[in-house]
C-alpha cells in the first residue's frame, strides 16, 4: 500500500519543457486502487489540455488523469515509435508510484491528433489498456496489435478538420470488421468534445470489462517499459 500523494495537480518532472501533468481528484480516495486514464491532447496543445479534457469527469468519477505532452507540435503518429512513446512509457511508470492504481482499469483517451495516437498506441497495448477512446480521431497508424480492448469513438457530424464520413464512420466500420467492440457516439457539432459526450465516454469506460490482473506492468521501477 503506497502512501498516497495528495489530491491536486502535479508535474512529473520528466523533462524541463512540455512536462507531463497528473491530476488526482479528491474523489480518487474512494478507491483502494484508483482507475487511471492516459489523456492525450490535440495538435499544437499541451499537457494542460489533456487534463482539462476530462477533469470534470475525473472529479465526478474519481479516476486519475495522466497527461503527457508531445515533444513537437503533435504526436509521432507516423513511422516508428520514438520520443513520444518513451515519454508516455516513463510518465505511466512514474504515475503508478503516486497512488495505488487498479491494473485492470487503465484506459487511454485523446482528442483529434491525440485521438489518433490514443487509438494507435492503445490497440498496440491492448493487454495494458482495458478501454481505448478516440474523440474526433483522424486515423489509426498501421502496426501490431495486442488483444481486443473495447473502443469508444465520438465525432461531430459537421467536423471541418476530420470529416466524419472519411474518419469517424470509416474507423468504426474498419474496427468492427477487425473484431473490435465499438461504441460510436455521433453528435451535431464540429471538431470538439461536448461535455455530455465526455461524460458518457467516461461512464462507458468505467463500465468496460476489467482486464485480468497484470500487476507486473504497474510496478514502479527504473527503467520500466509499460507500453510497447
Amino acid at each position: 500500500m503506497k502512501s498516497p500523494v495528495p489530491a491536486g495537480l502535479h508535474s512529473l518532472q520528466v523533462r524541463e519543457q512540455r512536462d507531463t501533468q497528473v491530476y488526482i481528484p479528491e474523489a480518487a480516495s474512494k478507491f483502494k486502487k484508483a482507475p487511471l486514464v492516459l489523456s492525450l491532447h490535440g495538435a499544437t496543445q499541451g499537457a494542460d489540455r489533456g487534463i482539462s479534457l476530462l477533469r470534470a469527469q475525473a472529479d465526478e468519477i474519481g479516476f486519475i488523469i495522466v497527461a503527457p505532452a508531445s515533444e513537437e507540435t503533435t504526436w509521432e503518429i507516423e513511422g516508428a515509435w520514438g520520443a513520444d512513446r518513451n515519454n508516455v512509457d516513463q510518465s505511466l511508470a512514474l504515475s503508478f508510484g503516486l497512488r495505488d492504481i487498479d491494473p485492470a482499469r487503465i484506459a487511454i483517451a485523446g482528442f483529434s491528433d491525440g485521438a489518433s495516437y490514443s487509438l494507435s498506441l492503445g490497440l498496440t497495448n491492448g493487454d495494458l489498456f482495458n478501454a481505448v477512446l478516440g474523440f474526433s480521431a483522424g486515423y489509426i497508424a498501421n502496426g501490431p496489435r495486442t488483444g481486443k480492448p473495447p473502443v469508444f469513438l465520438s465525432h461531430g457530424t459537421q467536423d471541418p478538420i476530420f470529416p466524419i464520413d472519411v474518419t469517424g464512420r470509416l474507423l468504426e466500420r474498419t474496427l468492427k470488421d477487425n473484431g473490435y467492440a465499438v461504441t460510436f457516439r455521433q453528435f451535431e457539432g464540429r471538431h470538439t468534445l461536448p461535455p455530455d459526450v465526455a461524460s458518457a465516454a467516461m461512464h462507458w469506460m468505467m463500465a468496460a470489462a476489467p482486464l485480468p490482473a497484470h500487476a507486473e506492468r504497474t510496478e514502479q521501477a527504473a527503467p520500466v517499459h509499460v507500453v510497447r
